[in-house]
Parts: C-alpha cells; sequence; structure tokens
C-alpha cells in the first residue's frame, strides 16, 4: 500500500473500491490488473470482468454521488490514478475531449451491457466470434 503523485500501488487482491460504499471520484488503472466484481443473490460473488491498463472505473462517481456499483480488487500488485470531481472537471476545461472520452467510454459499457441482458433474457449466448475470442485472451491472461 504505497502511495505517490502518480497514484497508488494496491497489493494483489486488496480492494480499490468496495460495493455499496458511498463514491466520490473515479480512477485509472496505470498498470498491472484489476478484477470487478459484484454480489449476486444466491451466487455470492460473481466476477464481471477484469480491467487492463489504461481502464478508467468509477466515472459515474463523477456525475452522481451514489454508491458503488461493483468491487474492484487488484489482480497482482496495479498502480491506481484517482481523479476527484473538481480535477476532472478542470481537465475538462484544459481539454473539452477528455468529456467526450468519457462518454464514448460510458456508451459503450451501457451498450455491452444492454447486450448481455438481452442474451440473459433470450436465454442463449449470442455472442460473436470476436467477443466470445476477446473474452478467452483475457481469461488466459
Amino acid at each position: 500500500m504505497e502511495g505517490s503523485a502518480l497514484g497508488r500501488v494496491y497489493a494483489d487482491g486488496e480492494l480499490v473500491v468496495r460495493e455499496g460504499e458511498p463514491g466520490d471520484c473515479m480512477f485509472t488503472l496505470q498498470e498491472g490488473r484489476l478484477e470487478v466484481l459484484a454480489n449476486h443473490e444466491g451466487r455470492g460473488e460473481v466476477q464481471l470482468g477484469i480491467m487492463e491498463k489504461g481502464a478508467i472505473f468509477g466515472e459515474m462517481a463523477i456525475f452522481e454521488r451514489e454508491v458503488r456499483s461493483a468491487t474492484v480488487r487488484a489482480l497482482g500488485e496495479a498502480r491506481v490514478l484517482t481523479i476527484d470531481k473538481k480535477s476532472f472537471l478542470r481537465r475538462v476545461q484544459e481539454d473539452p475531449s477528455l468529456a467526450f472520452n468519457l462518454v464514448r467510454i460510458m456508451s459503450k459499457r451501457i451498450r455491452r451491457l444492454s447486450g448481455q441482458a438481452q442474451d440473459r433474457r433470450a436465454g442463449g449466448d449470442r455472442r460473436t466470434l470476436a467477443e466470445r475470442r476477446h473474452t478467452e485472451r483475457r481469461t488466459r491472461a
């Protein structure tokens, strides 16, 4: 648990954020890997995904002061930069394309989650071959 101006280093298994806790900042994964987990009734803690270097997460807290929707835990050592709302807004004023890029990322997530919900309703796995290969590569890494 080391801190620096370039982000904080999290040890293997250490929590970055916990589902259900209030959030007021977002994060960027600078080095390492993180897993995203959520509690599901009857199934306990379920892995939703793995984030790699460059991933942005927790961004909903910049817009709404709601509780975290998932837990994020380090897979091995990981360096994570915390960005509070004030810093984010200052950077957007300097470079408005940052806001556009964040909206683009959020849009991709919404589209992916909508597709997953549709697949669950249909009761099948309608992922494309490319999506399945991408998932397989992430699981092997």
